[in-house]
């Protein structure tokens, strides 16, 4: 299901997934602009995080998944690029704030450390930038070896974006990144996520339908077919799909008569 969108970032064709003889995905065409931030909403069980996790290849990490189809990252399979460089390109914020048990620093400099980064005014500098795209600099700057885990949940989340952007990626991943933290730490992460479309493609699921039409530019609409498959019922512009949806189960599901 295609759209006059700009151009795509990330695209999926006929893509379906299993778990074993399972399937959870079902045939999942879709093209997702870049610099935008793209909701992917539906009921519980419809497979939105696994459809988020497919593009960084995070549902290999479970044993007897196998896949269909294509996923491109830029007009390439990401199933025949090195997985570590995906990771990179394309990454991941999950539900719940994760940060290691490590310093503030130690953490945003996790991931260039990793990748051969050694000299500390380098990491230093990129601390400092992600920790400034993530708008936690000014609330940590003065105790940057301070233990992450001392923070609030907010914060933490923000620490953690800050860590994925620290890797320079093109497309960060958000997996219910606000479910845990309250209404005003919500706003803050809402308000990030519009400044990092600026810069990069934000993908996000949530469970919020107030969420979805504050945050993001387009919405895809998913829900299970009779043999519980995961599938795409509706893709577009968020404001289309929130006020004139083309498919009677998106208007029923967005005006809460299921779900």
């Amino acid at each position: 299901m295609g759209t006059d969108a700009p151009e795509a970032r990330l695209r999926t064709v006929d893509y379906s997934l299993f778990y074993g003889s399972f399937r959870a995905l079902r045939d999942i065409t879709i093209d997702i602009p870049e610099n935008s931030i793209t909701a992917i909403i539906g009921p519980s069980g419809c497979g939105k995080s696994t459809f988020l996790r497919s593009f960084n290849r995070m549902n290999e990490l479970i044993p007897g998944v196998t896949v269909t189809g294509k996923v491109l990252l830029d007009g390439e399979d990401i199933f025949h690029q090195n997985v570590v460089a995906l990771r990179r390109r394309v990454g991941m914020v999950f539900q719940r704030p994760n940060p290691f048990p490590k310093s503030i620093f130690d953490n945003v400099s996790y991931g260039p450390r990793i990748h051969g980064i050694r000299d500390r005014g380098t990491l230093a500098a990129i601390v400092e930038r992600s920790l400034r795209d993530a708008a936690i600099w000014e609330e940590v700057k003065d105790d940057l070896q301070k233990s992450a885990l001392a923070l609030s949940g907010g914060q933490q989340q923000r620490l953690c974006i800050a860590r994925a952007l620290a890797v320079e990626p093109e497309v960060i991943l958000m997996d219910e990144p606000a479910s845990a933290l309250d209404p005003v730490a919500t706003m803050r992460i809402e308000e990030l996520m519009q400044s990092l479309k600026q810069k990069y493609t934000i993908v996000i699921v949530t469970h919020n339908m107030q969420q979805a039409a504050r945050v993001s530019d387009y919405t895809a609409f998913m829900m299970t077919d009779e043999e519980r498959a995961g599938n795409l019922v509706e893709f577009g512009a968020t404001k289309k799909i929130f006020t004139t949806p083309a498919d009677r189960r998106t208007e029923d599901y967005i005006s809460g008569r299921f779900g």
